[in-house]
């Protein structure tokens, strides 16, 4: 994101690119470690649902013991956090040492208990997966606010780089929000059996499939909206924008909507949500169109 999508916009600007290299590895260290950090905790505490749901991809218990899971996460989070703590000292950064801190006891609490929760895990996994391009929008407006304060009030900058980024981090959010649902779906034999009031447990398979139907629905709108109000680029077909948003985004939306109510079993809903991963990954490389400014 910072390569593909702040940097073109800072170029616009006449700013040229601002993070220094060492800023942008810690900051991608940090968010790498935090997330792997919240993976292997997760695995922690869910053995005997996974014991259920995919008893072939147990890794805690067989591969690993349960205190070196434990020991793992715990040095990944401590070293993704003291890497984000350095970031924020050297952009003088209050809000991002804070949520380097923040996000790793989310991931604990999220692993431990607030998934088991109706919505509640579902949307914090949404929130943390739309923080990844935000952190690059903070990060960048945290050393401009360094070198460039008196003039940012000023300019259209700041609301550049988040309205791309927040862009990027709402498609990111919804995507994101729409497979932890469709995994509930694949994963409610565990669920049922160890109590969790996930959405297809509480609300039936039937009910859960229209939630993600209707966020499907509004994601299409969004992308419509600002494809055709919002983005800068010619709307033709012959513009590469056009045709990758059609193509790349609206086609596989469709297809994971067809996929959703075809599904049946837990095999059917792993292909579905492996398409929303995929169209996930589509949606943000679509920064190339930003650089190439089609």
């Amino acid at each position: 994101m910072e390569k593909w999508v702040a940097v073109p916009i800072l170029d616009k600007a006449a700013f040229g690119e601002q993070l220094p290299w060492y800023v942008l590895v810690l900051l991608i260290i940090a968010t790498v470690l935090i997330a792997a950090g919240g993976y292997v905790i997760n695995d922690y505490f869910d053995v005997k649902i996974d014991r259920i749901n995919r008893p072939d991809e147990v890794i805690v218990t067989r591969s690993i013991s349960k205190p070196v899971a434990m020991q793992l996460s715990l040095w990944l989070s401590g070293i993704g956090i003291v890497c984000g703590i350095i970031v924020a000292i050297l952009l003088r950064s209050w809000t991002l040492g804070i949520l380097f801190i923040l996000v790793p006891g989310l991931l604990w609490f999220y692993s431990s208990s607030y998934k088991r929760l109706f919505m509640v895990g579902n949307l914090i996994i949404a929130l943390l997966a739309a923080l990844t391009p935000l952190l690059v929008a903070m990060a960048n407006m945290a050393i401009l606010r360094l070198r460039y304060e008196t003039i940012l009030p000023y300019i259209s900058l700041p609301h550049d780089l988040y309205a791309w980024l927040g862009g990027f981090a709402l498609f990111a959010f919804l995507l994101t929000w729409i497979r932890e649902i469709i995994k509930d779906m694949q994963d409610q034999m565990g669920d049922r059996e160890l109590e969790c009031h996930s959405m297809p447990v509480v609300w039936g398979e039937k009910w859960t499939k229209v939630f993600v139907t209707f966020l499907i629905v509004l994601t299409l709108a969004i992308i419509g909206h600002l494809w055709w109000h919002v983005l800068p680029f010619p709307t033709n077909w012959n513009s590469l924008s056009t045709r990758y948003i059609a193509l790349g985004i609206i086609i596989p939306m469709l297809s994971i909507l067809w996929l959703l109510w075809a599904a049946k079993i837990p095999s059917d809903y792993k292909t579905c949500q492996q398409v929303v991963k995929f169209t996930m990954l589509l949606g943000m490389l679509y920064c190339i169109c930003i650089v190439r400014g089609l």
